[in-house]
This record gives structure tokens, sequence and C-alpha cells, in this order.
């Protein structure tokens, strides 16, 4: 079982865990790139699940992106991306051996600082296959997974062409959305297709995990 620990850091570099889940065609990939700052991760559209194993990546340093004990600090990111779930090809058991074997070993000692439930903004979340995702992020990291979960949605230039803003985009969800979302304490973040500033849409969404993670007071959960 996953138990909680104090990630002990360098006060001049600190480097965040992170995983993701959700389902097919979520845009799990194309929001890993964008906090990895790369193309690490395959992203195409393809009527089936494009990820077939996890696999883990690593941004550049982030130099002077933070300020820890009154000093400047850098950060590096790395991610861990898994299967889409419910999956194409792959059993629930397949994808969450494959995920749980994953958090083992990448993220046994140093620790999962939190996870990423991708969901696109303009699909709704209802019925039992989309609490897919959900149920495996609870089975993986226990009794603690409210703490350490966040939802990251994808497309939100379509809650944007709406005209709702993100407060009214949450009150106007599924009684799923809308009861994920209180459960997990509000933590939500939303990835805009603009191609034009994607290096400062990811600086944003760092900040935002960043302040997730302060909220934690650093605490990771360490898998063994």
């Amino acid at each position: 079982m996953p138990s909680l620990t104090t990630a002990m850091t360098d006060p001049n570099k600190m480097i965040i865990n992170l995983v993701l889940f959700g389902m097919t065609q979520s845009g799990k990939n194309s929001a890993g790139n964008i906090l990895l700052g790369s193309n690490d991760f395959h992203s195409s559209f393809a009527p089936c699940s494009v990820t077939k194993d996890y696999s883990l990546g690593h941004s550049c340093h982030l130099h002077s992106f933070m300020h820890r004990g009154g000093h400047e600090a850098t950060l590096q990111v790395q991610v861990l991306d898994t299967p889409g779930y419910p999956h194409s090809h792959l059993s629930k058991k397949h994808v969450k051996k494959q995920v749980k074997k994953a958090l083992a070993h990448h993220f046994g000692q140093d620790g999962l600082h939190l996870t990423l439930l991708v969901q696109r903004a303009d699909m709704p979340l209802c019925g039992r296959e989309a609490s897919s995702p959900i149920q495996m992020i609870h089975e993986l990291l226990g009794h603690a997974w409210t703490n350490y979960t966040a939802i990251l949605f994808t497309h939100a230039e379509k809650r944007e062409e709406s005209g709702l803003n993100e407060e009214e985009y949450i009150q106007k969800a599924s009684d799923i959305l809308l009861t994920l979302v209180n459960s997990i304490h509000r933590r939500c973040v939303f990835q805009y297709k603009k191609e034009s500033s994607l290096n400062e849409q990811r600086i944003l969404i760092l900040e935002r995990i960043m302040e997730f993670i302060k909220e934690n007071c650093y605490q990771v959960l360490t898998f063994k």
C-alpha cells in the first residue's frame, strides 16, 4: 500500500513527480508534452487507444522557477504516462498491473507528488465507463487518493467559446464531475490549445500544480 512521507530535496532544486490517468483520447500524451516542454510522448488522433505501455518523461531544468527558504530554486518535472482506461485492447487487470509496477519502479522511493486525471472539457463525465479511471486511481493510491489528485481539463478553449468562466463550467458539470471536483478539494487546472503560447501556458499550469503540492506540504506518496 502507498505510504505518506515528506520529500527531502536540495533547497536549490526540486523534482516533482506526476502521473497521468485518463480515458482514451482524453489528451494525456499532449498534456504530458506540455508539462515537459517536449515531445517525449507520442500524440495523435486514432479511433483506438494510442498508449499501450507506461513511459516516463523528464523535463529540462527550469531555473529560478520558484523560491524556497528565501532562495531561488530550479524545478524539474518528471511525468509518468499511463495507458488510457478503459482501453481498446488491454484489460483493466493488465493496465492496473502495469501502472502499479511503474509507480513502484519510478516513484517507489522518491514518491509521487500528484496524480493528474486528464479529462476533455468538451466531453461530459458521466456513466460507469467515465468513472473507470477514477476507480483505478482510488485502487492504486489508496484512501489518500483525494489529497493527491487534481483534474487537468484539456480542450479548455471549448469552455471559453461557450462563454463560461472556469467556476461556471464546474457548476454546470455533471453530478459525477461535480462530486469528484469537491472530493479532491476543487483542484482543477485548464489547458488551452493555443499554439503561440505553449510555453506561457506550461508555466501557468506548473505554477498551479505547485500550489497543489504546497497545500500538501510537499508530502509524497511512496510505493513499495
